[in-house]
């Protein structure tokens, strides 16, 4: 395919990464374990769970995630992201100064950014990134809330998709979201078709699901995903569940509908600390979503199938041709997700072509290679 002035394009191959919590001290070693697979490629993308600050004051609204060390963006940067998603539920934790310091430790090593900022206008920014003359452009939105943690015209915050709930409450991560909303498609619509003005490729990343909860997806989160497509996206990429989800073809274009936990290692999530909100978070979950963590896992006490999890990969053709595909990772207690090796592949392959259909979606074929294809009905 030949791009402007009649330059040949070359294939270039994009890894996805869910979310990224490092909380912990010496973060290359945690990240260490995925880093070959996500410096081999020519663009990584992650989501920042949380914000990177030693300064700001706690949001209410929502359970607070604590800020992460400022310099842990370096070891981010190190294991070969380049690019990261910020619209979620716990990027405001740590208010204005917080995001604030996010954005300039990002901007710090070249780390391009979209889904949060200062201002609405701001937030809902694409990040735009070249590589080999084609530019790639990302746009980031929070579909769970809380509403806290939205920008405003002059509020620091998240970019934002309003989904209806079920009894008309406000949006939060608690709450029965059930149904996209005219206003969010016209918002995508908007935001999709500048970015196409300025990339030759739109991804369109959402933090939206049911958290620790195997295979189901929430009613709004196939709506959503196909109306960015609509709007013009090449490729969806979802996060927030902290399990990977199925993943699906609409329109011949990939979603991702969970990327799980790219690098979690937190102790935010354990009933063993001082903060009364996260202790009593770390009981209630449990009870909420049926789940016991491994013990063994005390930096990532997620639900015992969280284990099986996958980098997405997408190899964009010099035609233009998008073939997904999954890099499968295994997570080691304490919580280091290392590349898995081929007997632990063969499983999580399995896996999420199992969870795929356990959510109502077409089957998919995951080849020995990783290459995701639609199974024909």
């Amino acid at each position: 395919m030949r791009g402007e002035g009649g330059v040949n394009w070359e294939a270039i191959s994009i890894v996805l990464a869910g979310d990224l919590v490092l909380d912990e001290p010496d973060a290359p070693y945690w990240l260490d374990g995925i880093a070959p697979a996500v410096r081999a490629a020519d663009l990584a993308i992650g989501h920042l769970e949380v914000p990177h600050t030693a300064r700001g004051a706690e949001m209410k609204g929502d359970v607070p995630a604590p800020g992460a060390p400022p310099e842990n963006i370096a070891a981010i940067a190190g294991a070969g992201f380049s690019m990261v998603s910020l619209a979620g539920n716990h990027i405001a934790d740590c208010g204005a100064e917080g995001i604030a310091d996010t954005i300039a430790g990002l901007d710090a090593p070249g780390i391009a950014h979209a889904g949060a900022g200062l201002t609405l206008a701001e937030a809902r920014e694409p990040a735009v990134v070249d590589r080999s003359g084609r530019r790639i452009a990302l746009l980031s939105y929070n579909c769970v809330g809380p509403e806290s943690a939205w920008a405003g015209a002059d509020r620091a915050g998240c970019a934002w998709l309003p989904i209806a709930t079920a009894d008309g409450s406000p949006v939060a991560p608690a709450a029965n979201l059930v149904a996209l909303t005219d206003a969010a498609v016209a918002i995508l619509r908007e935001d999709i078709a500048r970015a196409r003005t300025v990339a030759d490729l739109v991804l369109v990343a959402l933090h939206k699901g049911i958290v620790h909860t195997p295979a189901r997806l929430a009613p709004y989160e196939r709506a959503v995903s196909h109306a960015a497509i609509d709007a013009g996206a090449d490729v969806v990429i979802g996060h927030h569940a902290h399990i990977v989800r199925g993943i699906e073809f609409y329109r011949g274009k990939p979603i991702f509908h969970g990327l799980g936990n790219g690098c979690v290692v937190t102790r935010a999530l354990s009933p063993a600390q001082d903060h009364p909100a996260r202790r009593e978070w770390a009981q209630r979950r449990k009870a909420l979503f049926g789940f016991e963590p491994d013990p063994a896992y005390t930096l990532a006490p997620f639900h015992p199938q969280a284990v099986n999890a996958f980098l997405g990969r997408i190899e964009w053709g010099a035609d233009g041709t998008i073939v997904p595909a999954i890099i499968p990772v295994d997570v080691e207690a304490p919580g280091r997700p290392v590349l898995a090796p081929p007997d632990r592949a063969a499983d999580i392959r399995a896996y999420v072509a199992g969870i795929t259909r356990d959510a109502g979606m077409p089957d998919i074929r995951i080849d020995a290679d990783g290459r995701v294809r639609e199974v024909a009905a």
